[in-house]
């Protein structure tokens, strides 16, 4: 693949022609939607530094993604992150050292890029030896870890989909979408294990989606997307999760997801309810103590308060499947858009948006 293919991935950073780009007030704040970026390739995950440098990864879905992970330049361009080597794989190359599908990635609190390959592509199969995590020192722009998922975590259908990390208890927190479950990862032991494998609170609902207006199916089918989104309370205390086809958000102490002596019966008992919030791609834990959420069927950013209530935060049609969250510095949040539910025929572009009080 030629070097120009892999950096033509232009983004223009200007308002999206047609969408309305109003205020929407909240009591007491007030709060801005602006586009940051657009692209005419789907992307999924983000990611933004303390310096604000911003990242963002577009899984192999189709033959059309020339890399997979890449950081936004001021002059509105993607390159390919954190090198042209580990953006080139193809089938006859060595999954263990490229991506191959990354789906989601995490700026710690020592401002290290974690990078989740669930290494999947097309949703035709996990790829032997390709599901793994890396880390990646901002400051060096180098990978200085690599943590690697074998078919006890990463089952064949499998699709490590997003992540939190937690340096306090050195726990990695990641959901599976594919075969529904939570997986947690040791990094000091640098062992894996799959928890709440096939439990209802990680499975998708029987439920049709309907966004803008249509029926969300795929071959006359409804898809079924398990553990999806997930949101790590800011004391670390609680994991927040649901599935991607569902409307229910649930959660657990990590506590006992870190506690090798309860059972799967005990750990199952230990999931508690939270509302019945909609059906959401992205989950985020914010610094208000509100967990925000990419509302699919409502083109919105919602959130649970605490005490369950579920507002509205800003509707638009602009916010066309609101995918992953990051916050950036001056706790500004920001989203990625990804029209998941338009295929290969997305009627606009792909877009981050930021949400900021004024």
């Amino acid at each position: 693949m030629k070097r120009v293919d892999l950096i033509i991935m232009t983004l223009i950073i200007l308002s999206v022609a047609g969408c309305a780009m109003q205020k929407t007030w909240l009591t007491p704040g007030k709060i801005q939607l602006i586009e940051v970026a657009r692209s005419e390739r789907r992307w999924t995950g983000l990611a933004v530094s303390q310096e604000g440098r911003i990242f963002v990864n577009f899984p192999l879905w189709s033959a059309s993604q020339p890399f997979a992970v890449g950081e936004l330049q001021q002059d509105g361009t993607v390159l390919p992150y954190p090198n042209e080597v580990l953006n080139s794989w193809q089938p006859d190359k060595s999954p263990r050292n490229h991506f191959v599908c990354v789906q989601a990635m995490f700026v710690d609190a020592r401002n290290r890029l974690w990078i989740l390959d669930p290494a999947n592509p097309r949703f035709e199969g996990v790829v032997q030896d390709g599901p793994k995590l890396f880390v990646v020192d901002l400051s060096s722009d180098t990978v200085i870890r690599t943590y690697r998922f074998g078919p006890e975590i990463a089952k064949p259908d499998s699709y490590l989909n997003d992540l939190r990390v937690d340096l306090d208890t050195d726990t990695v927190y990641m959901t599976d979408s594919g075969n529904g479950a939570l997986v947690i990862l040791n990094l000091a032991s640098g062992q894996g294990r799959r928890l709440l494998d096939n439990h209802s609170s990680t499975q998708a609902e029987d439920i049709l989606l309907t966004i803008e207006g249509k029926p969300w199916l795929m071959g006359g089918n409804r898809p079924r997307v398990h553990a999806d989104g997930i949101a790590l309370s800011n004391d670390g205390n609680w994991l927040y999760y649901q599935a991607l086809t569902g409307r229910t958000m649930y959660r657990i102490a990590t506590a006992d997801l870190r506690d090798r002596l309860l059972s799967a019966d005990e750990l199952v008992n230990r999931v508690e309810k939270v509302a019945e919030s909609g059906a959401s791609d992205g989950l985020f834990y914010g610094t208000d103590n509100n967990i925000y959420i990419s509302a699919l069927e409502h083109s919105a950013i919602r959130r649970v308060r605490p005490g369950s209530m579920v507002e509205t935060v800003i509707q638009d049609k602009c916010i066309s499947w609101p995918d992953s969250f990051a916050l950036g510095p001056g706790d500004i949040l920001y989203f990625t858009t990804a029209r998941i539910h338009q295929r290969d025929k997305p009627s606009g572009p792909f877009t981050i948006f930021r949400l900021e009080s004024n």
